[in-house]
Parts: structure tokens; sequence; C-alpha cells
């Protein structure tokens, strides 16, 4: 993650993983999620912390959740149903969990295909925020496959190349591939120039926004620094920002994340409908493909060599996608999450209020 987003020294306050986990599960808990998905959502979000990924962590997602189970968009007791299944595939109708609890068991479900098929993929509808993609494959790749994971996020956030109305939302994708001695390759991106969860980080931080990350509200793209402007003064740009740079490129990996979570599933576009959005994940097992051992020594092989790879000016060292996150999770497993001093304090605060138990000081 860019330095930009990340706590200030000042402002840090280290918390030990486990006990942020539980706290995250018991408050989820009070308001009535069950164990198991009071687990996966906690799982999740703390997952992501734990590898630097504080965009979709709790910083920012514990409490949006809590008010979408309040104001009834999301169902604390889904009814989780499979609409349609084949033995490489299923659709599951979630009944507005959120994404973090449904995500886990739709990603086990392609998993168990795959491990009898080959290959195995879930569609889900009628769910809510997934917190990135990268937790999910990288469940596929701890079980000797290949994940992959698109989700079409609420529309109407991003731009398409050349557009002034912004069409799709941020529509994360994700890849995930073992390695036998390096860390897995854990590719998890935001289609859109910039996560609108990594722009609520600099609300907090009060870090600016980089040239062409985001545009006024004619499309136009901002070529300047700026400070981060109010919610709903400015849309999101494809990533590449401008045409010149590769938009064209953001905007169509976009798109197909659109086709295949939105459109595949039945959902429908997310422009056109009322729903937070669909996902869908897959797993490919290598041994279908080629001996599995052989397949990570050969990763090995080109992670090593990527590591090794002499860095331009200005760079320390080169990395692939999932290193420094893999840094991230052993430092933070052991020394504890940094945490803004203003998310500890809102914890704080909420438990005060529900009467739930704190224990992070």
């Amino acid at each position: 993650m860019l330095e930009r987003f990340k706590v200030p020294d000042e402002d840090k306050i280290f918390v030990d993983s486990e006990k942020i986990f539980d706290l995250t599960k018991n408050i989820l808990k009070n308001i009535g999620v069950s164990e198991k998905g009071a687990n996966n959502t906690a799982s999740v979000l703390i997952g992501n912390d734990l590898r630097g990924v504080e965009s979709h962590g709790v910083s920012n997602g514990l409490r949006l959740y809590l008010d979408r189970y309040k104001d009834g968009t999301y169902n604390p007791s889904p009814n989780i149903k499979i609409l349609r299944e084949t033995p490489t595939t299923a659709k599951i109708d979630g009944d507005n969990a959120i994404g973090t609890e449904i995500g886990p068991v739709a990603m086990d479900m392609a998993i168990e295909k795959a491990q009898k098929y080959g290959m195995g993929s879930v569609s889900v509808i009628n769910t809510g925020h997934l917190a990135g993609c990268g937790h999910y494959v990288l469940q596929a790749a701890e079980k000797d496959m290949i994940g992959h994971c698109y989700t079409g996020s609420p529309a109407g956030q991003t731009l398409p190349t050349g557009g002034s109305e912004p069409i799709l939302g941020t529509n994360p994708v994700a890849w995930g591939a073992p390695a036998n001695e390096m860390p897995s390759f854990l590719f998890d991106i935001a289609t859109s120039q910039v996560a609108g969860n990594k722009i609520e980080l600099t609300r907090r931080t009060g870090a600016k926004l980089l040239p062409s990350w985001i545009a006024d509200k004619s499309g136009n793209p901002i070529i300047e620094e700026i400070e981060t402007p109010g919610k709903g003064d400015y849309h999101l740009l494809p990533f590449g920002g401008t045409r010149e740079n590769g938009s064209h490129k953001g905007y169509g990996l976009g798109m197909v994340a659109e086709i295949m979570s939105n459109i595949l599933s039945g959902a429908g576009p997310g422009l056109f409908n009322d729903h937070q959005g669909s996902d869908y994940f897959a797993a490919y097992s290598i041994d279908a493909f080629t001996d599995v051992q052989k397949f990570k020594l050969d990763m090995d092989s080109l992670l090593t060599k990527i590591i090794d790879s002499k860095p331009a000016k200005g760079f320390e060292r080169v990395v692939y996608a999932g290193f420094l996150e893999n840094e991230e999770f052993e430092k933070r497993s052991t020394k504890g999450i940094p945490y803004h001093k203003e998310v500890v304090t809102w914890f704080e605060n909420y438990c005060k209020k529900v009467g739930v138990d704190f224990n992070l000081r």
C-alpha cells in the first residue's frame, strides 16, 4: 500500500490481531449475526488488515456494515439457497447476507467442485460488500489451486473512458496462485484508478489525492494533486486514469467484472438494478493440468527471478503481487496491527454504547 494511505507514526496504536478479531466477532454477534457469519466476516476483515490492506479492513468496513445491518440493507440471519447447480457450477441466493459472510462459503463450494472435477465456479446474487477479493483467492491457493474472483460493486461510481456519467462500480478482481517456498502470488485490485475505500483512508490520514486519480463532476480528469473532495463531489476514473495512459484497459476489465458477476448471475447490470452487487468465485485444481509440485517449483523460479532482478533508479527492490502483503502479515502477526487512534477510539465508544467488552487498550 502506498505510504500516503498508511497511518502516520504519531497516530498509530498497535493492536494484537487476536484481540481485534475477537472484538469484531463479538460486535457482529451482538447485533444478531450468527457465530459462523461473524467468524467469516472477522476473518476477512482482520486478514486484510494483517496483509496491510487497511482500506478493506475493520477501519472502514465494520462501521459501514453496522450501519447497513441497522437500516436493513444487510440480513443478519440469511437463508442462503442454492438456486442452480451442476457438477462444476452453482448459483447461490445470499438473501441479502453481507458478502464477507457468504464469500468464504461460495469459494469453499468452488474448491470442493474443483477437487472432484478439476474446476469449480460459483456465482452469488443478493449479497453485500465483499471487502476486496484477495481473501477468497487465497482460500484456493492454500488448497494447491488457482483462485479467481470478481465482484460487481454498487454502480454509478466509475466513469467509462471518455465519459461524463459514472456507469460501473469499482468492480474489484483478484487472482491467486500458490508457490513452493515463495509467498503465494496474490493480485487483488479495484478496476478504478483508486479504490473508493482508499479515498476514505485519506480523509483519516490527511493525505492528498494524486493526479488523474479522480475526475470532476463533468468527467474531466483532475491532473493535479488535490485535497480529498467531499463525498459526491467527484467521480472515479478507470485504472490508467486517462486514455493516453491506458484507462481503456481498466475500463475493459471493469466491464469483464460486471459481466462475470452481475450479468452472468442474472442479477442484471448494477446501474439498472437496485442491488448491492453480485460475485463470482472460481477455483482451478492444478493437478488437473500439471503436476502440483512442478507448478509450485516453476512459480518459485519465476518469483525468485523477479525478486532478485535489478531495480530501476529510485526503487529499492522489485517485488510481485502478494510479496509485500506476506511481509506485512508476518510482521503484524507478531507485532500487532497499527490502527489509527481514531479507529480505536471508535471501537471504545461503540462498545460502551452497546455493552460489549472492550479490550484493545
